[in-house]
């Protein structure tokens, strides 16, 4: 199957107000391109070295959004401001603040969603669901910025649907829209428990080429 044919699949299946995001990460530019002329315009990268190089390979393309959805590390929010569209995983006051800093200086706001560690788990980024009330507070404060949603990876071995339905009552408590929520393989059921933006990459893209050569580094977080 082709990319072309893998998109329209996955289109067939997905209602309407849920947002694809085509995870390319490691995927080389061509692959995007031939996504975006099959209609796809949402695209969700995790490294920012690799994602600043192909934003620049890429500008040529009208109306292509671009999600990042890999951990960040502060110092590389420069690289985001006035050029992304969603930020999935702000999981601490020190990353908003320094977003809400770089987006303000370049006149734009920064469209966040705040991770969370729905699982628990040590090894694994993202703000514990305890915390998640008062970490919204606190971005919500910051000039620059906007409060989107909020954002989670279950642990591998888990039943997800337990942990979105979490995802979606904390998400109602804050008042907030959009759950990010869902990887190739269980976006049926992340859309079933109300996800707005699904992460999808070796479902569209097929078999995903090792890391390494396309530069970047950082943990990965949707497939």
């Amino acid at each position: 199957m082709t990319i072309a044919d893998r998109l329209a699949a996955i289109r067939a299946d997905l209602p309407a107000g849920v947002t694809l995001v085509a995870v390319s990460k490691t995927q080389p530019p061509e692959a995007i391109r031939e996504a975006y002329a099959a209609g796809q315009r949402d695209f969700g990268e995790n490294y920012a070295q690799e994602w600043r190089a192909k934003a620049d390979a890429l500008a040529d393309l009208p109306g292509l959004r671009w999600h990042f959805i890999g951990g960040l590390q502060t110092n590389k929010a420069k690289y985001l401001a006035g050029r992304v569209a969603l930020v999935h995983a702000v999981d601490r006051e020190e990353l908003a603040a320094e977003l809400s800093r770089r987006f303000g200086q370049k006149g734009a706001t920064a469209r966040v969603l705040l991770e969370v560690n729905v699982g628990g788990e040590a090894s694994k980024e993202g703000c514990p669901p305890d915390r998640v009330e008062a970490l919204a507070a606190a971005v919500r404060a910051l000039p620059s910025i906007e409060l989107a949603g909020l954002m989670c990876i279950p642990p591998p071995e888990d039943d997800p649907r337990p942990h979105f339905r979490a995802l979606r009552a904390l998400r109602d408590r804050l008042g907030l829209r959009e759950l990010s929520m869902g990887m190739s393989a269980d976006w049926r059921i992340a859309v079933e428990e109300g996800a707005t933006l699904v992460r999808v990459g070796s479902a569209i893209f097929g078999a995903r080429p090792p890391h390494g050569a396309r530069g970047g580094a950082g943990p990965a977080t949707a497939s």
